[in-house]
Protein backbone atom coordinates (compact mmCIF):
# COMPACT_ATOMS: atom_id res chain seq x y z
CA UNK A 1 0.00 0.00 0.00
CA UNK A 2 1.63 3.24 -0.90
CA UNK A 3 2.06 5.89 2.13
CA UNK A 4 -0.65 8.18 0.76
CA UNK A 5 -2.99 5.43 0.80
CA UNK A 6 -2.54 4.67 4.03
CA UNK A 7 -2.45 8.04 5.66
CA UNK A 8 -6.30 8.01 3.74
CA UNK A 9 -7.33 4.90 5.45
CA UNK A 10 -5.85 5.75 8.67
CA UNK A 11 -7.34 9.11 8.90
CA UNK A 12 -10.98 7.90 7.63
CA UNK A 13 -11.04 5.31 10.71
CA UNK A 14 -9.93 8.13 13.17
CA UNK A 15 -12.64 10.32 11.94
CA UNK A 16 -15.02 7.57 12.40
CA UNK A 17 -14.31 7.11 16.15
CA UNK A 18 -16.26 10.04 17.43
CA UNK A 19 -19.50 8.58 15.48
CA UNK A 20 -19.08 5.49 16.65
CA UNK A 21 -18.46 6.44 19.98
CA UNK A 22 -21.34 8.24 19.98
CA UNK A 23 -23.38 5.33 18.57
CA UNK A 24 -22.34 3.28 21.36
CA UNK A 25 -23.27 5.23 24.07
CA UNK A 26 -26.41 4.45 25.59
CA UNK A 27 -29.62 6.48 25.39
CA UNK A 28 -30.90 9.23 28.37
CA UNK A 29 -33.57 7.67 30.50
CA UNK A 30 -36.12 10.22 30.43
CA UNK A 31 -39.06 10.93 32.65
CA UNK A 32 -42.49 11.66 32.08
CA UNK A 33 -43.71 14.28 34.56
CA UNK A 34 -47.40 14.99 35.15
CA UNK A 35 -49.65 17.26 36.73
CA UNK A 36 -53.12 18.51 36.94
CA UNK A 37 -52.77 22.26 37.35
CA UNK A 38 -49.69 24.71 35.26
CA UNK A 39 -45.82 25.13 35.48
CA UNK A 40 -46.61 28.72 36.67
CA UNK A 41 -46.18 28.31 40.45
CA UNK A 42 -44.74 25.28 40.46
CA UNK A 43 -40.77 26.43 40.05
CA UNK A 44 -39.88 25.79 43.80
CA UNK A 45 -41.72 22.32 43.94
CA UNK A 46 -39.65 21.63 40.44
CA UNK A 47 -36.33 22.76 41.81
CA UNK A 48 -36.91 20.39 44.96
CA UNK A 49 -37.72 17.37 42.64
CA UNK A 50 -34.82 18.17 40.05
CA UNK A 51 -32.16 18.41 43.74
CA UNK A 52 -33.89 15.09 44.74
CA UNK A 53 -32.75 13.70 41.35
CA UNK A 54 -29.42 15.41 41.46
CA UNK A 55 -28.70 13.50 45.02
CA UNK A 56 -28.04 10.20 43.01
CA UNK A 57 -26.11 11.61 40.23
CA UNK A 58 -29.38 12.48 37.66
CA UNK A 59 -29.14 15.80 36.60
CA UNK A 60 -31.72 17.24 33.74
CA UNK A 61 -29.98 17.66 30.22
CA UNK A 62 -26.90 15.74 31.41
CA UNK A 63 -28.00 12.12 31.96
CA UNK A 64 -31.19 12.54 32.05
CA UNK A 65 -34.29 14.15 30.21
CA UNK A 66 -37.34 15.27 30.94
CA UNK A 67 -41.07 15.51 29.16
CA UNK A 68 -43.19 17.83 31.23
CA UNK A 69 -47.05 17.73 30.56
CA UNK A 70 -49.55 19.97 32.41
CA UNK A 71 -53.08 20.02 32.12
CA UNK A 72 -53.29 23.77 33.10
CA UNK A 73 -56.24 23.02 35.12
CA UNK A 74 -58.53 20.67 33.17
CA UNK A 75 -58.23 17.10 34.61
CA UNK A 76 -60.18 16.06 31.66
CA UNK A 77 -57.02 16.10 29.71
CA UNK A 78 -54.63 13.96 32.07
CA UNK A 79 -55.63 10.74 30.29
CA UNK A 80 -54.49 12.11 26.50
CA UNK A 81 -51.34 13.33 28.45
CA UNK A 82 -50.94 10.19 29.79
CA UNK A 83 -51.26 8.00 26.51
CA UNK A 84 -48.80 10.03 25.20
CA UNK A 85 -46.08 9.61 27.81
CA UNK A 86 -46.85 6.22 27.21
CA UNK A 87 -46.41 5.89 24.14
CA UNK A 88 -42.74 7.72 23.88
CA UNK A 89 -41.93 4.85 26.26
CA UNK A 90 -40.69 7.06 29.29
CA UNK A 91 -38.93 5.01 31.56
CA UNK A 92 -40.98 6.06 34.90
CA UNK A 93 -43.72 8.69 35.35
CA UNK A 94 -43.71 11.03 38.02
CA UNK A 95 -47.58 11.98 38.92
CA UNK A 96 -47.70 15.08 41.29
CA UNK A 97 -51.52 15.92 42.27
CA UNK A 98 -53.94 13.64 43.25
CA UNK A 99 -55.91 13.55 40.03
CA UNK A 100 -52.81 12.77 37.86
CA UNK A 101 -51.45 9.77 39.95
CA UNK A 102 -55.39 8.63 39.63
CA UNK A 103 -54.64 9.18 36.06
CA UNK A 104 -51.90 7.68 36.04
CA UNK A 105 -52.79 4.49 37.50
CA UNK A 106 -55.44 3.85 35.11
CA UNK A 107 -53.57 4.05 32.26
CA UNK A 108 -49.85 3.06 32.39
CA UNK A 109 -50.22 -0.36 33.86
CA UNK A 110 -47.30 -1.24 33.39
CA UNK A 111 -44.15 1.55 33.80
CA UNK A 112 -43.11 2.36 37.12
CA UNK A 113 -44.98 5.39 38.38
CA UNK A 114 -44.00 7.62 41.47
CA UNK A 115 -46.63 9.74 42.69
CA UNK A 116 -46.67 12.99 45.26
CA UNK A 117 -50.03 14.51 46.56
CA UNK A 118 -51.82 15.26 49.97
CA UNK A 119 -53.86 12.34 49.43
CA UNK A 120 -54.24 9.16 51.49
CA UNK A 121 -52.58 6.78 48.67
CA UNK A 122 -54.14 3.80 50.09
CA UNK A 123 -58.04 5.24 50.78
CA UNK A 124 -57.89 6.74 47.32
CA UNK A 125 -56.67 2.70 45.64
CA UNK A 126 -53.68 4.08 44.93
CA UNK A 127 -51.86 1.28 46.45
CA UNK A 128 -52.67 -1.66 48.43
CA UNK A 129 -50.65 -0.32 52.12
CA UNK A 130 -48.34 2.32 52.64
CA UNK A 131 -45.14 -0.12 53.61
CA UNK A 132 -46.19 -2.93 50.76
CA UNK A 133 -47.38 -0.99 47.45
CA UNK A 134 -47.45 -3.61 45.41
CA UNK A 135 -47.77 -3.26 41.61
CA UNK A 136 -46.04 -0.24 39.32
CA UNK A 137 -46.82 2.63 41.95
CA UNK A 138 -44.99 4.06 45.01
CA UNK A 139 -44.35 7.83 45.74
CA UNK A 140 -44.94 10.37 48.67
CA UNK A 141 -47.87 11.80 50.30
CA UNK A 142 -47.54 15.47 52.11
CA UNK A 143 -50.31 15.22 54.33
CA UNK A 144 -52.14 18.69 53.25
CA UNK A 145 -55.26 17.17 53.15
CA UNK A 146 -55.13 15.39 56.60
CA UNK A 147 -54.62 18.36 58.18
CA UNK A 148 -57.60 20.44 56.58
CA UNK A 149 -59.24 19.67 59.98
CA UNK A 150 -56.09 21.49 61.74
CA UNK A 151 -56.90 24.48 59.38
CA UNK A 152 -60.27 25.33 60.56
CA UNK A 153 -58.78 24.86 64.62
CA UNK A 154 -56.09 27.50 64.00
CA UNK A 155 -58.96 29.97 62.00
CA UNK A 156 -61.14 29.03 64.94
CA UNK A 157 -58.52 30.40 67.51
CA UNK A 158 -57.61 32.98 65.64
CA UNK A 159 -61.11 34.40 64.87
CA UNK A 160 -63.32 33.12 67.84
CA UNK A 161 -66.33 35.37 66.99
CA UNK A 162 -66.61 33.91 63.69
CA UNK A 163 -69.95 31.33 63.92
CA UNK A 164 -70.22 30.92 60.49
CA UNK A 165 -67.11 29.87 58.24
CA UNK A 166 -66.91 28.02 55.12
CA UNK A 167 -64.77 25.34 53.01
CA UNK A 168 -64.03 26.07 49.45
CA UNK A 169 -63.42 22.72 47.14
CA UNK A 170 -62.78 21.95 44.12
CA UNK A 171 -64.96 18.69 42.68
CA UNK A 172 -62.68 18.68 39.91
CA UNK A 173 -60.12 17.68 42.19
CA UNK A 174 -60.90 13.72 42.94
CA UNK A 175 -64.33 12.99 44.02
CA UNK A 176 -63.62 10.59 46.49
CA UNK A 177 -60.98 12.93 47.96
CA UNK A 178 -63.07 15.99 47.95
CA UNK A 179 -65.91 14.28 50.12
CA UNK A 180 -63.47 13.02 52.13
CA UNK A 181 -61.86 16.49 53.21
CA UNK A 182 -65.76 17.84 53.26
CA UNK A 183 -66.77 14.51 56.29
CA UNK A 184 -63.22 15.36 58.06
CA UNK A 185 -63.97 19.50 57.89
CA UNK A 186 -67.26 18.95 59.05
CA UNK A 187 -66.64 17.04 61.55
CA UNK A 188 -64.32 19.27 63.19
CA UNK A 189 -66.94 22.05 62.40
CA UNK A 190 -68.98 20.54 64.73
CA UNK A 191 -67.28 19.86 67.56
CA UNK A 192 -65.76 23.79 67.68
CA UNK A 193 -69.99 24.19 67.24
CA UNK A 194 -69.63 26.16 64.19
CA UNK A 195 -71.38 26.12 60.94
CA UNK A 196 -69.99 25.15 57.99
CA UNK A 197 -71.01 25.68 54.74
CA UNK A 198 -69.40 24.06 51.56
CA UNK A 199 -68.59 25.97 48.39
CA UNK A 200 -67.39 24.95 44.77
CA UNK A 201 -64.59 26.59 42.50
CA UNK A 202 -62.32 25.14 39.10
CA UNK A 203 -60.54 26.39 36.37
CA UNK A 204 -63.79 26.20 34.40
CA UNK A 205 -65.67 28.48 36.72
CA UNK A 206 -62.94 30.25 38.91
CA UNK A 207 -64.01 32.43 42.04
CA UNK A 208 -66.72 34.46 40.02
CA UNK A 209 -69.31 33.82 43.03
CA UNK A 210 -67.67 32.47 46.01
CA UNK A 211 -67.00 35.49 47.71
CA UNK A 212 -70.22 36.95 47.15
CA UNK A 213 -71.54 33.76 48.61
CA UNK A 214 -69.19 34.29 51.26
CA UNK A 215 -70.66 37.99 51.83
CA UNK A 216 -74.45 36.44 52.16
CA UNK A 217 -73.69 33.58 54.14
CA UNK A 218 -71.69 36.46 56.45
CA UNK A 219 -69.06 33.82 56.98
CA UNK A 220 -66.81 34.97 59.15
CA UNK A 221 -63.77 32.61 57.95
CA UNK A 222 -62.52 30.11 54.86
CA UNK A 223 -60.65 27.34 54.92
CA UNK A 224 -59.34 26.59 51.16
CA UNK A 225 -59.36 22.59 50.52
CA UNK A 226 -56.25 20.80 48.53
CA UNK A 227 -56.44 21.51 44.84
CA UNK A 228 -53.56 21.73 42.28
CA UNK A 229 -55.41 24.45 40.60
CA UNK A 230 -56.38 26.02 44.06
CA UNK A 231 -52.22 26.06 44.36
CA UNK A 232 -51.64 27.57 41.51
CA UNK A 233 -54.20 30.67 42.18
CA UNK A 234 -52.83 31.29 45.47
CA UNK A 235 -51.87 34.46 44.63
CA UNK A 236 -55.70 35.60 43.68
CA UNK A 237 -57.23 33.69 46.02
CA UNK A 238 -54.96 35.74 48.89
CA UNK A 239 -55.56 39.19 46.82
CA UNK A 240 -59.73 38.11 47.00
CA UNK A 241 -59.30 37.37 50.49
CA UNK A 242 -57.82 40.47 51.46
CA UNK A 243 -60.01 42.66 49.10
CA UNK A 244 -63.39 40.77 50.61
CA UNK A 245 -61.99 41.22 53.96
CA UNK A 246 -62.64 37.68 54.46
CA UNK A 247 -59.88 35.84 57.24
CA UNK A 248 -58.97 32.75 55.13
CA UNK A 249 -56.27 30.09 55.60
CA UNK A 250 -54.84 27.54 52.85
CA UNK A 251 -51.63 24.89 52.44
CA UNK A 252 -49.23 26.94 50.85
CA UNK A 253 -46.59 29.34 52.42
CA UNK A 254 -47.46 31.16 48.36
CA UNK A 255 -50.69 32.17 49.74
CA UNK A 256 -49.62 33.40 52.87
CA UNK A 257 -46.43 35.89 51.55
CA UNK A 258 -49.17 37.13 48.31
CA UNK A 259 -51.04 38.11 51.74
CA UNK A 260 -52.89 35.95 52.68
CA UNK A 261 -53.65 35.18 56.29
CA UNK A 262 -52.54 31.69 57.15
CA UNK A 263 -51.25 28.86 55.90
CA UNK A 264 -50.91 25.30 57.47
CA UNK A 265 -50.08 22.11 55.85
CA UNK A 266 -47.04 19.64 54.52
CA UNK A 267 -43.64 21.11 52.82
CA UNK A 268 -44.17 20.75 49.45
CA UNK A 269 -40.52 21.28 48.80
CA UNK A 270 -39.56 18.28 50.77
CA UNK A 271 -42.31 15.73 49.86
CA UNK A 272 -41.20 16.72 45.82
CA UNK A 273 -37.72 16.30 46.95
CA UNK A 274 -38.53 12.74 48.31
CA UNK A 275 -40.23 12.22 45.13
CA UNK A 276 -36.93 13.34 42.85
CA UNK A 277 -35.28 10.62 44.98
CA UNK A 278 -37.33 7.77 44.47
CA UNK A 279 -37.78 8.54 40.70
CA UNK A 280 -33.96 8.26 40.52
CA UNK A 281 -33.85 4.57 42.80
CA UNK A 282 -36.38 3.57 39.92
CA UNK A 283 -34.14 4.68 37.28
CA UNK A 284 -31.45 2.66 38.62
CA UNK A 285 -33.62 -0.64 38.97
CA UNK A 286 -35.12 -0.28 41.89
CA UNK A 287 -39.20 -1.76 41.59
CA UNK A 288 -42.16 0.39 42.83
CA UNK A 289 -43.41 -2.58 44.31
CA UNK A 290 -40.51 -3.13 46.57
CA UNK A 291 -40.44 1.20 47.50
CA UNK A 292 -42.38 1.86 50.76
CA UNK A 293 -44.68 4.85 50.33
CA UNK A 294 -43.01 7.71 52.22
CA UNK A 295 -44.39 10.45 54.24
CA UNK A 296 -43.25 13.81 54.02
CA UNK A 297 -43.43 14.62 58.34
CA UNK A 298 -42.86 18.23 57.78
CA UNK A 299 -45.98 20.40 58.59
CA UNK A 300 -45.14 24.02 58.60
CA UNK A 301 -47.41 26.81 60.10
CA UNK A 302 -46.84 30.62 58.25
CA UNK A 303 -49.05 33.68 59.44
CA UNK A 304 -48.80 37.22 58.32
CA UNK A 305 -49.69 39.39 60.47
CA UNK A 306 -49.88 42.28 58.23
CA UNK A 307 -53.14 40.53 56.78
CA UNK A 308 -54.58 40.10 60.45
CA UNK A 309 -54.06 43.71 61.23
CA UNK A 310 -56.06 44.81 58.06
CA UNK A 311 -58.40 42.56 58.99
CA UNK A 312 -58.76 43.87 62.31
CA UNK A 313 -57.30 40.66 64.31
CA UNK A 314 -55.22 40.40 67.23
CA UNK A 315 -53.29 36.75 66.64
CA UNK A 316 -52.84 35.64 70.34
CA UNK A 317 -48.54 35.34 71.36
CA UNK A 318 -49.39 31.49 71.72
CA UNK A 319 -50.55 31.18 68.14
CA UNK A 320 -47.62 33.35 66.85
CA UNK A 321 -44.75 31.85 68.87
CA UNK A 322 -46.19 28.02 66.84
CA UNK A 323 -45.73 29.51 63.61
CA UNK A 324 -42.43 28.24 61.22
CA UNK A 325 -42.63 31.73 59.95
CA UNK A 326 -44.24 35.15 60.42
CA UNK A 327 -44.49 37.64 57.98
CA UNK A 328 -45.09 41.16 58.91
Amino acid sequence: MRRRDFIKVVGGSVAAWPIAAHAQQPAQAVIGFVNSASRQGYEPQISAFLKGLSESGYVEGQNVAIEYRWAEGHSDRLPGLLADLVRRKVAVIVATSSPAALAAKAIATTIPIVFEGGMDPVRTGLVASLNRPGGNLTGVTSRYVEVAPKRLELLHELVPTARVVALLVDPTNYAAQAKANIRDVQAAAGKLGLELHVLNANAERGFDGVFAELAQLRAGGLVIGDSAYFFVQSRQLAELALRHAVPAVFVSREFVAAGGLMGYGGSLSDSYRLTGVYTARILKGDKPADLPVQQAAKVKFYINLKTAKALGLNAPTTLIGRADEVIE
